[in-house]
C-alpha cells in the first residue's frame, strides 16, 4: 500500500512540474510574439542614378506598405575619382596659368575641396532621391557609408541592418549601358547571390517617358465583364428493379 501511494506522489509531482513547463513555455512564446516588432525594415540601395530614382519612385507605388522602416542606403566610393562599379566621376580641375604643377599643399587642399564638394553633392542628390517617399509621406532614413568595394559593403550592411529586403536599380549598378540589356549589373547579380535578405531587383526602362508610367504602377482601366447565365441540368434518373 506504501508503495502504491509513494507512485502516485511521483506521478503527481511529475505532472505538476509538467504543467509548470507548460506554462512557462508559454509565456516566454507569447513575450516574444509581443517583443517581435511587426514592421519590415526595407533598403533602397542608391547609387545617385537616374536608375535608383526609378527604383524609389517604384518602391513606393508597388512594394512599400503603411508601418515599413524605410532606409536610403547608399556607399560612397573612397576615392572621388574611382570607386567600385562607378566609373570615373568628371572633375574639373584650373590648372595654373603657366601650367606648372601645384605643389603638394595645394594638391591636398584641392583634394580636400573635391572631397568636402562631393559630400555636399550626396547630400543634395539623396535629398531629390528621398522626394517620393516625402509626397508619399513615407517616414525614411538616409544612411551613408564609405568603402571601396560597393557590393560588399551593400551585403554587410544588410546582415548589420537587419534587413527584410533590398531593393535596386538593375542598370545604375555597374551595368554597361550599351549592351547590357536583359543583365543584371555586377552589383545587383552580387548582391541577389549573397545578400542574407532577399533583393528586389527593378529593371529601368529602356525609354525614359517609359520610366515614369511604369513606377507608378499599372494604369489599365478594369472593366467588367459580364458572367454568362448559368445553365442547369437535370441528373439522370436511376430506376432500380425490385
Amino acid at each position: 500500500m506504501d508503495h502504491l501511494i509513494g507512485g502516485l506522489g511521483q506521478e503527481a509531482n511529475g505532472q505538476r512540474r509538467t504543467d509548470r513547463w507548460k506554462t512557462n513555455r508559454s509565456s516566454r512564446q507569447a513575450e516574444q510574439r509581443t517583443n517581435a516588432s511587426p514592421h519590415r525594415r526595407i533598403a533602397i540601395a542608391v547609387d545617385l542614378s537616374d536608375e535608383s530614382a526609378y527604383a524609389v519612385r517604384w518602391a513606393v507605388a508597388n512594394y512599400l506598405r503603411p508601418g515599413d522602416a524605410v532606409i536610403l542606403l547608399h556607399v560612397r566610393p573612397t576615392s572621388v575619382l574611382y570607386g567600385a562599379d562607378w566609373g570615373s566621376i568628371a572633375v574639373s580641375v584650373s590648372d595654373d596659368a603657366d601650367g606648372e604643377v601645384a605643389p603638394a599643399a595645394s594638391a591636398e587642399e584641392l583634394q580636400k575641396k573635391r572631397e568636402e564638394d562631393f559630400d555636399a553633392f550626396t547630400s543634395t542628390k539623396s535629398q531629390d532621391l528621398a522626394q517620393p517617399l516625402v509626397d508619399a509621406q513615407i517616414p525614411f532614413k538616409i544612411h551613408v557609408v564609405k568603402d571601396h568595394d560597393m557590393k560588399e559593403r551593400l551585403c554587410l550592411e544588410a546582415e548589420r541592418l537587419g534587413l527584410s529586403a533590398m531593393i535596386m536599380g538593375s542598370r545604375g549598378f555597374g551595368a554597361s549601358r550599351k549592351g547590357g540589356k536583359g543583365r543584371l549589373g555586377s552589383v545587383s547579380d552580387y548582391c541577389v547571390h549573397h545578400c542574407v535578405c532577399p533583393v528586389v531587383v527593378v529593371r529601368y526602362p529602356d525609354d525614359a517617358a517609359g520610366a515614369d508610367a511604369e513606377a507608378s504602377g499599372p494604369t489599365d482601366e478594369l472593366h467588367t465583364v459580364p458572367e454568362d447565365e448559368p445553365v442547369y441540368h437535370d441528373a439522370p434518373e436511376v430506376h432500380k428493379e425490385n
